[in-house]
């Protein structure tokens, strides 16, 4: 079982991750509707991937996994980032900042999963 933390503001976008990460079976979903929540639910559930939305208010996606990185049990999680401005220079930046994968929205509710686990892949590998 893949453990997922997902952090995203938009409640529709989480329904539809949660239903389509559930439906395999493989993965173990909790959600955040901000960085701020996340960092507090990592006391209690350490994911093995973080699924962070690029925009949202208050911290950023990209601020979110800066200060997870300071937590020593993620600093080597790999994070997933999601984002409906997938540019190429976007991309390039996020995956300077270590993210395994860049998923754009919006995203295939049916080929969510297997992204997740071609990105954890592909991360474990390098």
């Amino acid at each position: 079982m893949i453990k997922i933390l997902h952090v995203e503001d938009d409640a529709d976008i989480r329904e539809i991750a949660q239903l389509a990460l559930g439906l395999s079976g493989d993965f173990e979903v909790v959600q955040s509707a901000s960085g701020e929540e996340a960092l507090l639910m990592v006391q209690a559930f350490v994911p093995d991937v973080l699924l962070l939305d690029v925009m949202m208010p208050g911290m950023t996606g990209r601020q979110t996994l800066e200060r997870m990185r300071q937590i020593p049990a993620l600093e080597k999680t790999p994070a997933i980032f999601m984002t409906a401005r997938a540019q190429n220079s976007e991309v390039e930046e996020l995956r300077e900042l270590g993210a395994a994968e860049v998923i754009s929205k919006p995203f295939d509710p049916m080929l969510l999963g297997d992204q997740i686990k071609a990105a954890l892949k592909a991360y474990v590998e390098t």
